[in-house]
């Protein structure tokens, strides 16, 4: 093992080390300083390799979740170099292997977890096995990479403001964010702990299913939806092109239900803030806990970022305790009100505007028009479950319940045409 690779010292370009460094090609799914294990059971063909549940399944682990014995890097080389063996592993990653699945490395992640685009300064942007050329999105993007590339069947990574959504969107993936709280964060690097959650990326619903039986807490809400919502503000962030291969699915799954699409707003007159106003509520406490859980470390250690996860942490160490109180207190009003909103109701909406963005344009194109798709579940604390829907590039539907509701979702899933 490896201290980690070239690079890994302090960098020198202000708190967060703006404009410090040059993003690197395009890169593989598993981090290059420990081994990792991709073979099929048996020596079968990978092409031909099709788990019917966990036993024996292939479990890439983004690398912000702890594996026993081998350091976690959090994307960035300095908490590389600094990072010493887990001494257990991360409470999500025992329950898949306890269920059968077999660890076979850990995967890239974007610095600290805090992108949607899939590139990282340090080590590279993320080749995308499912669209040649563009990007895995981000932050879950190694592991989704490895899944969509076979060299793993079940991907466990993490979910915030839409790090399992954006990349199965990307790469034509299941993927699975829980209710919060629903799968224990025991042993996975903070980001910002009101909305982080482990979740999982896999190539088919079943085993989708079969890993969050056994990654969930407790027993969910069931019984099938009595409403569908597919609301015209969040519709209204993805391209033309994206609505008109993903409403005809909504569409479908309305037949499947027998009810009608309802595509009132979501964030109506009665909402307690505004749709733009809710990501901006979104974005403000996101932040302020990530400057509370790295902010420490940035300061003392000045280490060297790439710009776009630099200005982010720059805002973040400017937000006041009164600002952040009084975001807090309007996040706790949208929560409660998306729960009654949603009572009884699956929300579906397309997972991205847009399809996997291309190496080299902007990391995830339009950053606040996939904010407002993707915020919605986590200022709610709602499970959502993103299927791929698009043709001729990799695009996903999402469908969001109240929070309990994993296993009804992931049911409702089965229904989409």
């Amino acid at each position: 093992m490896t201290a980690g690779p070239p690079g890994a010292g302090p960098g020198s370009g202000g708190p967060a080390g703006l404009g410090a460094l040059v993003p690197a090609p395009l890169i593989g799914p598993f981090v290059p300083w420990l081994p990792a294990d991709t073979a099929p059971p048996g020596g079968v063909s990978a092409d031909a390799w099709e788990p019917a549940g966990l036993a024996g399944a292939r479990l890439a682990v983004k690398d912000v979740i702890d594996i026993a014995g081998v350091p976690t890097g959090s994307g960035h080389p300095a908490l590389l170099a600094a990072a010493r063996p887990a001494p257990a592993h991360a409470d999500a990653a025992a329950r898949l292997l306890a269920a059968g699945a077999r660890y076979t490395g850990k995967t890239h992640t974007d610095e600290l977890a805090y992108s949607l685009g899939g590139t990282n300064a340090h080590y590279g942007a993320q080749a995308n096995p499912a669209a040649p050329g563009r990007l895995a999105g981000g932050s879950s993007s190694g592991t989704a990479a490895a899944v969509a590339g076979r060299l793993a069947d079940i991907g466990l990574g993490t979910d915030t403001a839409g790090s399992i959504r954006v990349p199965a969107s990307y790469c034509g993936l299941y993927g699975l964010r829980p209710t919060h709280r629903r799968a224990d964060r025991t042993g996975m690097a903070p980001l910002a702990p009101s909305f982080d959650t482990p979740g999982l990326l896999t190539r088919t619903l079943p085993l989708l299913a079969a890993g969050a039986a056994a990654l969930l807490d407790g027993s969910g809400e069931d019984g099938p939806p009595r409403r569908l919502l597919v609301p015209a503000d969040l519709w209204a962030c993805a391209a033309d092109q994206v609505r008109a291969v993903l409403r005809p699915r909504a569409d479908g799954l309305g037949r499947a239900l027998g009810l009608r699409p309802d595509p009132a707003p979501l964030f109506d007159a009665g909402a307690p803030v505004a749709h733009g106003r809710a990501l901006e509520l979104f974005s403000l406490v996101q932040a302020a806990e990530v400057w509370r859980a790295h902010g420490p470390w940035v300061r003392r250690e000045r280490p060297s970022f790439g710009p776009n996860v630099a200005a982010r942490l720059a805002r973040a160490e400017r937000i006041s305790p009164r600002e952040e109180d009084a975001a807090r207190a309007d996040v706790a009003r949208v929560r409660g009100w998306l729960a009654r909103r949603l009572d009884g109701a699956v929300l579906v909406v397309p997972a991205t505007p847009t399809a996997a963005p291309r190496w080299g344009a902007a990391a995830s194109g339009d950053r606040s028009a996939l904010l407002g798709l993707t915020c919605v579940a986590g200022l709610g604390g709602l499970p959502a479950v993103a299927l791929p829907a698009g043709s001729p590039l990799p695009v996903g539907l999402c469908v969001l319940g109240p929070p309990g509701s994993d296993e009804a979702l992931l049911s409702v899933a089965a229904l989409v045409p």
